[in-house]
């Protein structure tokens, strides 16, 4: 493999799960020929300089420090502007790069599945995101990899020429998308996406990743995935940002890739794989749904 490249992680206050992270990034074969770049957000009060104190002193303690640059924000982006203003940053400058946050942990071959399709993909323009995760769903392929609309984020990559249609517009999407773009984009209504453009619409949540899906779904793009997740999100709970738990769905395993990755002979959306998708999402949504309704009911 003739390319690495560079890792981009973002932090805050989560020492513990950036440990994970870096414990499971040097499993990986090729870590020390990737550069590292990390963004350390500021803090929102008093009581997070100490602990953003721990981690910038973790970060500055890593092996192999001369590869790392360390951008310590002076104040509190948020993880959302944190996110946006840095992958911005870093791809104004380099062709690609790997995306990770300080919750997330990956497999052993999550680097190599990265860069495969970073060097294979660069210039097929219908690909605009590589994902390292994969929802917890029995898929059937022979390949070890496969193409959908929507765009994981839970360890992801791209290229500056695609990053640099990137935008978060809430108000234009609710006032120009119509209920079948809107139905495709919530893969045919089992899964509701939308509802996280309304809520930073109506400034109730304030997210990112949704408007990449968006761009990309916009733009008709694809995206990568594997068969088996290579990354998961264990940063969940009442302390986080946006994700305070988790469903099964959304839980897999990190598995390592036993075979030879292979590519899909066309670069179009897996019909079968969309299908075992959509029902996932209409029989997880309706346990959800019923659920609530029980808890309504005994309060």
């Amino acid at each position: 493999m003739k390319n690495f490249a560079p890792i981009v992680v973002f932090c805050y206050i989560k020492l513990n799960s950036l440990k994970k992270l870096f414990q499971s990034l040097k499993r990986n074969k090729n870590y020390k020929k990737h550069r590292i770049i990390i963004f350390s957000d500021g803090p929102k009060n008093r009581k997070d300089i100490p602990k953003i104190k721990k981690v910038r002193d973790f970060l500055k303690n890593i092996k192999d420090y001369k590869r790392i640059k360390i951008i310590k924000r002076k104040r509190n982006f948020g993880l959302a502007s944190n996110i946006v203003n840095g992958v911005t940053e870093v791809l104004n400058k380099e062709d690609s790069a790997i995306f990770l946050e300080d919750d997330i942990i990956v497999s052993c071959d999550f680097l190599k599945y990265m860069n495969l399709n970073l060097n294979k993909y660069k210039n097929s323009k219908k690909v605009w995101h590589i994902s390292g995760f994969n929802f917890n769903v029995d898929i059937k392929s022979k390949e070890t990899q496969f193409f959908t609309r929507v765009s994981n984020c839970w360890g992801w990559a791209t290229w500056s020429n695609r990053w640099r249609y990137f935008k978060k517009n809430p108000k234009h999407i609710i006032h120009n998308w119509s209920k079948s773009k809107i139905k495709k984009f919530n893969f045919d209504n089992t899964s509701n996406y939308f509802s996280q453009i309304e809520r930073n619409y109506n400034k109730t949540l304030n997210s990112w990743a949704i408007f990449w899906y968006a761009t990309i779904f916009e733009k008709k793009g694809l995206c990568i995935n594997p068969v088996k997740s290579l990354s998961k999100n264990i940063g969940y709970g009442v302390n986080a940002t946006n994700t305070h738990s988790i469903t099964k769905v959304l839980n897999p395993k990190i598995y390592n890739l036993n075979k030879k990755i292979t590519f899909p002979l066309k670069i179009t959306e897996d019909k079968k794989i969309f299908h075992t998708l959509k029902k996932s999402f209409y029989f997880q949504n309706s346990k959800m749904k019923l659920r609530n309704f029980i808890n309504y009911l005994l309060k």
